[in-house]
């Protein structure tokens, strides 16, 4: 049955080329041509022979940009077919970046690349003032490509705009139309957050050219059939998950507040029993500004752990000594975890106070990849001596202390959980106390002169400089923007040191490292088999409690350490002044807003472009995207909108590059093993629907299994931990440089170990 909606408007088909930009250029689409529908194919989805009876549905078709080149089927795809349809079934195209390309490409245009590329940079556009350009002042556009295409010979396609690169490329072309079929084009991409006078103008005109077209030559669009939906999908924007009703009961969180100025969290922590290497324990710690809140978990015998391994159909659910599988049969892991969330629902705490109970813990890098490309690195490599891919506690009972304020929060989700809030409002209370006795010993790095120093495995340098190379390929070769390689160092601890009184435990270490290295996102997870020591800068994804639920994500690209002589106005320079700090941002900044529309729709907002933030040991260059759900879409979706959020978002963009995809399988071959809980995620969802996520850098884990020695030399044995550490590899990368980056990101880990060993 044709539906004919009194509100139906132009339908515009978006073929999507696998790339990390593609709902930025829908949302322009949809700012652009008033009350268009959107409708978003990717290039392989449908083969030419199914598509051509589609096409007398929409008004125009849209080819996206992606990474790789025109002239290969594997990237291109169905794109290529849409410039060889007949006269009969011919409407107007819009081509960007790729589709450009492959535009000129197709009626004789030659390809090159760019002697210098450009990825995430600005440049000033000539135009004619024509076509797409009619009326259209001044553009700088922002580029993301390495390959360009020239119309020496070409007499089908006419150039409408051009850039000069002077030395480094002369004159570039960057926009074209088909002198007699409907098809226009730019290089550039006019999406992007900085490109200004080259969006929206450039694309109503399209739409005025689109229209002109159909109605000189009496193209009629057919009526939509809502059955068409089956095949090309809803119109974006659409919710990317499901209207889950109402479960009616809400939990209640009780809570006693303590007035404790100067409390530190680690002596809450010591106090509850931090130092039992063999219990659980979850720490999320703001040990520096901007970070105000610390959470404490206060995890016993039954608290529910839960763990998961990519490729595994169940998740493991851990409560008094006891594991009970359970299945996931057709849903995945996320679709689990919002069900057992939902059930789990509470309101009546403070408002100010972001953690009233919830879920705590980590979600590996793998876990985020496998959604992009299930070949995971380690599908048969079992779980043996495996880090969990998720690695989550239920918390029902928690401390929060407001270095604000100075308040603390004793909390639970129990009910008739009267004597442990009393018990646990006189244990703090006493933990001010010792805070006041203790406040001038510092913490003490982990030493003992007389056993043998931690034994440190650097990665190779060599290999690391020679992957560098062949990242740079990649992007010369237009198959990525950017790519996030990284490497593994081990450091060894011996069995002695951790024995030692002033140095027994993981926890001695986060505290010198904390020390040392403190951060607004610090943690310390002890969920066995796994333990996370981290000092991380970086703020990946928070969503508030609905309604009116916003999510905000903070990446940073972009670092100068703090030292004699570089003030605010130095760092600036060396950061926001910076062509690569901020091409490395802005491609970022896009990719997130890209994932943020996926999920939320058109509400998507750069609240802060590169301003440089000042902490206490570094300055660095941050951007703040922040997406609303559509009013409309408001009420119980809303407890899952940051988890879905966050599934779409991972892994993190600054931890892989983009277009996203095709960087993870990129880095994949060039690293050659997984990540595991590096450049994954760490943090909560809280049971009120908030959720506060950080990126796990400047962080070292280990396994319980991790403790290596011959049977012989037992009392020889050693702990090993990991570490990760990279860089944002670009065009403009000095290998070696690089290379020296990422040590440095090494060392500020390795400090808190004390005196080491290089092997």
């Amino acid at each position: 049955m044709a539906d004919s909606l009194p509100t139906a408007g132009p339908r515009i088909l978006l073929i999507d080329s696998y790339d990390s930009f593609t709902y930025n250029l829908a949302a322009l689409c949809r700012r652009s041509i008033p009350g268009c529908s959107v409708h978003i194919i990717r290039n392989d989805d449908l083969a030419i022979g199914e598509l051509r009876s589609l096409l007398v549905h929409f008004s125009a078709v849209v080819v996206g940009p992606g990474p790789g080149s025109p002239d290969k089927d594997e990237d291109i795809g169905v794109a290529r077919d849409i410039w060889r349809l007949s006269d009969d079934d011919i409407l107007p195209v819009f081509g960007v970046c790729l589709g450009l390309q492959s535009l000129a490409v197709e009626f004789g245009a030659k390809l090159h690349r760019l002697s210098v590329v450009k990825h995430g940079q600005i440049s000033d556009i000539q135009h004619s003032g024509t076509e797409l350009f009619a009326d259209v002042g001044d553009v700088a556009a922002v580029r993301y490509h390495s390959l360009h295409v020239s119309l020496d010979g070409c007499e089908d396609v006419e150039a409408l705009a051009w850039t000069d690169d002077g030395e480094e490329n002369g004159k570039v072309l960057m926009a074209a139309k088909h002198r007699s079929k409907p098809f226009w084009g730019v290089q550039y991409h006019p999406e992007s957050v900085r490109t200004e006078g080259g969006g929206e103008d450039v694309l109503r005109n399209f739409w005025r050219l689109a229209v002109a077209w159909t109605s000189k030559h009496r193209r009629v669009v057919c009526p939509w059939d809502v059955a068409l939906e089956w095949v090309v999908g809803t119109p974006w924007p659409v919710p990317q998950f499901p209207l889950i009703p109402s479960t009616g009961h809400l939990s209640r969180v009780t809570t006693r507040v303590v007035e404790a100025h100067g409390i530190t969290p680690n002596a809450i922590c010591e106090r509850l029993g931090v130092l039992d290497e063999s219990a659980d324990f979850v720490l999320l710690d703001s040990a520096a500004q901007p970070g105000r809140f610390a959470i404490v978990g206060c995890l016993t015998s039954s608290s529910t752990k839960i763990t998961h391994y990519v490729g595994d159909g169940h998740v493991d659910m851990h409560s008094n000594g006891a594991v009970r599988s359970v299945q996931l049969g057709s849903s995945t892991v996320w679709d689990w975890f919002a069900d057992f969330m939902r059930s789990r629902r509470a309101e009546g705490g403070v408002g100010d106070v972001p953690f009233w109970g919830g879920l705590v813990g980590y979600l590996s890098y793998e876990l985020g990849a496998e959604s992009l490309s299930p070949s995971s690195p380690h599908d048969s490599s079992g779980t043996a001596g495996r880090n969990p891919d998720v690695s989550l506690v239920f918390v029902e009972r928690s401390i929060v202390t407001d270095t604000v304020s100075g308040k603390v929060y004793i909390q639970t989700l129990l009910p008739d959980d009267e004597t442990w809030l009393q018990e646990t409002s006189l244990l703090v209370k006493g933990c001010c106390c010792r805070s006041e006795s203790r406040r001038s010993s510092p913490a003490k790095s982990r030493r003992n002169t007389t056993a043998a120093p931690p034994v440190v495995i650097l990665p190779d340098r060599e290999q690391y400089i020679s992957r560098i190379r062949e990242a740079k390929e990649y992007l010369f070769s237009g198959e990525s923007y950017e790519l996030c390689l990284t490497s593994h160092t081990y450091i060894s601890v011996p069995k002695a040191v951790r024995r030692a009184p002033e140095h027994s435990s993981s926890w001695e270490l986060y505290k010198v490292l904390r020390s040392r290295n403190p951060a607004p996102h610090s943690a310390y997870i002890r969920l066995h088999p796994s333990t996370l020591v981290s000092s991380s800068p970086e703020r990946f994804l928070s969503y508030s409690r609905p309604p009116h639920s916003t999510c905000q994500l903070r990446p940073i690209k972009g670092t100068v350490r703090k030292a004699l002589g570089i003030t605010r106005a130095v760092a600036e320079q060396a950061l926001a002044g910076s062509v690569k700090e901020v091409a490395e941002n802005l491609m970022i900044v896009d990719l997130i807003r890209h994932d943020l529309h996926g999920v939320v729709g058109e509400d998507v907002e750069v609240k802060q472009f590169c301003k440089v933030e000042e902490y206490k040991t570094v300055w660095q260059l941050v951007s703040v995207i922040e997406g609303k759900l559509l009013s409309s879409e408001h009420g119980p979706r809303e407890m899952d909108l940051g988890w879905e959020a966050l599934r779409r978002s991972l892994p993190p963009g600054s931890m892989t590059g983009a277009p996203k995809k095709r960087s993870v399988e990129i880095l994949r071959t060039l690293e050659g093993h997984p990540r595991g809980i590096y450049s994954g995620v760490f943090g909560y969802w809280d049971v009120g629907g908030g959720g506060d996520w950080s990126v796990t850098i400047r962080s070292c884990f280990k396994h319980d299994s991790d403790v290596v020695a011959p049977a012989s030399e037992k009392e020889h044995a050693a702990e090993q931990w990991t570490l990760g550490a990279g860089g944002a590899i670009t065009a403009l990368s000095d290998p070696q440089s690089e290379w020296e980056e990422m040590i440095v990101k090494v060392e500020s880990v390795i400090r808190a170990f004390g005196e080491v060993e290089f092997s």
